[in-house]
Formats: structure tokens, sequence, C-alpha cells
């Protein structure tokens, strides 16, 4: 008998891209799918049929229910499988209600990680500022900015935070002759070993790297800890990436580190806040440059998500390991 199971996300409209044809037809292979999508204010309504429900379903804007609105609406709910990245802001109450929950964190870290690949690559060739050279002055001007760098052979590279998304980062930087060095207290050093990186403290990589990508988790411990005294030791031509998260920047701080070194240069795909205000110095910088977070899953990259959580949801049917499951302890230091 198959498992009576539902979408749920405030946000109907987003599950026929995360969850496509194709991966509707794979889980009702194995679920009992109740019609059209669960959200916050239809749960009472639909009170007779979510009593039943084992399986949820969702996306972005998993509505945030508290463990008796939980308890009440969804009594025999077993697992949770979320379409989308940070589980952070609504899993507790499930998991301390004994739910299972599962994220496609996996799947939403390789676009962040591919686009922060990208973007060290052409940091170390000193594509942005040369683009912007060749533009407002001339193709000498840009050539010969390119020709100050090192570029990318032999040259440091920091990592911030071995998550997810830093560990992939990693993985595919092994193709490039850099020598990676990656921050992250809660990671063994045999992991970054494996990642063929080695570890080092704030105060080494911002001294000594010339990129530097961001990618710790999103805690209340990492806010505002990229500061003045790290953001101006940074070499006068390195590259600061920040995929992470804008707040855990002193943005003031990388201000005043980009007006005193014209050289250095700032990627921001997040700010605090988010989009920056009218007057942020961040948007008039001319070695500044910000991307509207972009890095996640855009476009046909979120299918890739639902795609991970029907394949999981499958795995964890049929009794195999879980490869997505989140637990209460993980909380603690994921994004």
């Amino acid at each position: 008998m198959r498992m009576r199971a539902a979408f749920i996300t405030n946000s109907p409209e987003l599950i026929d891209r995360i969850y496509p044809e194709t991966e509707r037809r794979r889980l009702t292979e194995k679920l009992d799918l109740l019609p059209g999508v669960l959200t916050e204010e239809t749960l009472s309504s639909r009170a007779e049929e979510t009593r039943e429900v084992s399986v949820l379903l969702s996306t972005w804007n998993m509505p945030m229910l508290n463990r008796q609105r939980i308890a009440a609406a969804f009594p025999q709910l077993r697992f949770l499988f979320y379409g989308a990245g940070s589980v952070q802001y609504f899993a507790r109450p499930f998991l301390e209600s004994g739910v299972r929950v599962f994220s496609a964190w996996a799947a939403n870290a390789v676009p962040v990680a591919e686009y922060a690949v990208s973007q060290i690559v052409l940091s170390g060739k000193g594509c942005f500022q040369a683009m912007r050279r060749y533009r407002e002055h001339d193709r000498a001007d840009a050539q010969q900015f390119v020709s100050a760098q090192p570029c990318n052979y032999g040259v440091r590279v920091g990592l911030l935070g071995a998550g997810m998304i830093g560990r992939m980062v990693a993985q595919r930087l092994r193709g490039y002759e850099y020598e990676v060095l990656i921050y992250d207290p809660f990671v063994a050093d045999e992991t970054i070993a494996a990642l063929g990186a080695r570890r080092a403290t704030l105060t080494e990589i911002f001294a000594t790297c010339q990129v530097i990508s961001n990618h710790v988790a999103n805690l209340p411990s990492t806010v505002g800890m990229i500061d003045e005294a790290l953001l101006r030791s940074m070499l006068p031509n390195a590259t600061f990436i920040n995929t992470g998260r804008g707040a855990q920047v002193d943005e003031g701080a990388l201000t005043r580190a980009m007006e005193e070194e014209p050289d250095r240069t700032a990627l921001l795909d997040v700010t605090f806040p988010e989009p920056p205000e009218a007057d942020s110095p961040l948007l008039r910088l001319p070695n500044v440059f910000l991307t509207p977070h972009i890095a996640g899953s855009m476009g046909q990259e979120v299918a890739r998500m639902g795609a991970y959580m029907a394949e999981e949801c499958e795995r964890v049917l049929s009794g195999e390991a879980a490869r997505y499951e989140v637990t209460l302890d993980m909380l603690e230091t994921m994004a």
C-alpha cells in the first residue's frame, strides 16, 4: 500500500518548477499524492486529508509550523523531503516531533560551487577589472592591469568553510595548479587533506591568498566574522568573493578595504541588507562587482533539487541508506 503524501509550500507555483512531470511520475509510483498543493492557509480546511499524510514534499517558502501545529495537522507524518537548500528556518520543530527531514542542499550546492570556481579562475586573470578598464579607459590599460596579476599558476586560494559547497569548490579546484587553504574549525584535518588542501586560520588566508571565497554556514556565530582587520590585511591586488551571506561581512570595513587599494576586487552575490541601500558605496565603487543572488539554483537548475528529493524518497521508502538526511546535531553547524 502506497503512503499518503502531499506537496506543501506557501508558494504553490514553485512546485511545477521543482518537481516537473518526470519527477511527479516517479513519486506517484511510490506515493499516493493528494491533489493540489497544501499551504499554511489551507491546512485547516483540508484537515481530514492531512491527518493521513505520512510524507511531505516541499521547497522554498515551506510553512513554519510549531510542534503543536504539526501534531494537529500531520499526526501520521514520518518524512519531509525539502527540494531546496537550507532547512534552518523550519526544520527544528519537525525533527523534535520525530519527523525525518531530508534536504536537497547538495543539489543547490552544485551551481554555487560552479559559480564560485568560475569566479575564482576569472579573478586570477584579473578579468573583472580588466573588462571595466577596457570599457572606461582603453585596451592598453586593461592589459597592463592583467599583466601585473600573478594569474592562475601557483597562487594561493583561500576557502572559508568546508561544508557541502566549500568541499565541492575544493574538489573542482584540484584541476588547477593552486595552493588551496581552508578555514573550517568543524572539519577534521583528514577531510581537508583529502580535498587536496591544508588547514589555515582566517588571519593567514586573508593576509596571503590571492583569491578568498566565502562559504561559511549562515549561523548567529558567523555574523560579522569577516571584520576590518581581516579585510584590510588582504593583498593589494587580492579578490574577495562572497556567495555565502552578506551579514557575515563588515561591509563598512569592506568598503574601506576596497577604497584604500583600488587594485583589490570584491565580487558580491550577497549583501546585507539585500539588495543594498540605494546610497550604499558598494554600488558605486569601481572595484566592487555585484550580482543579484544568482549563485544558487536558477532556471532549469531548480529541477535538480526535485530530482534529488525524488531519488532520496525512493531510497528511504525502499529501506536504503539516506544520502541527504538532516539531523538536529547538523543544524548546529550547517548553513
